[in-house]
């Protein structure tokens, strides 16, 4: 029985080698999905976490002496340059449409006099720079979140 079951893996190993048996091409999309599942997965990550890390943010910053005056929330870090990352920050501004219609907050990274390493931090109205990349006035960063992977 195992020998029949045996011919027949054999058998059916040398027809597909036949018939697929072209030029084969090959793409490697480890880099790109590997980026794209960190993205999507750290969006999410921040969207489930967002509320009670800003709980626990403004608690510190209130037991420290140094609350915010005005509103608070947790958005994505969404970095413009070199690589991939996971974070989020914590804006502040005052209650209205500006701090509402702040999506995420875009990293810049650039080199000043090719000896200081230099990160903008801009508070941005959509969670996709490259499509759109407007400014939110009136609202700042007040926090950094980094996820440890």
């Amino acid at each position: 029985m195992f020998k029949s079951i045996k011919k027949n893996v054999v058998a059916l190993v040398i027809c597909l080698s036949i018939v697929a048996g072209g030029t084969a091409w090959a793409i490697d999309l480890g880099n790109i999905l590997g980026d794209l599942a960190g993205v999507i997965g750290g969006g999410f990550l921040v969207s489930t976490v967002a509320k009670p890390l800003n709980d626990f943010i403004n608690t510190i910053t209130l037991n420290k002496g140094a609350k915010v005056e005005g509103h608070t929330k947790v958005v994505p870090i969404v970095s413009i340059g070199s690589g991939t990352r996971i974070g989020a920050a914590q804006v502040a501004g005052p209650k209205g449409a500006s701090i509402e219609s702040t999506k995420a907050v875009a990293q810049i990274e650039a080199t000043f006099m090719d000896r200081l390493r230099v990160e903008i931090l801009v508070p941005i109205d959509s969670e996709n720079p490259i499509q759109r990349f407007r400014r939110v006035q009136g609202v700042g960063v007040s926090a950094i979140i980094d996820f440890k992977l």
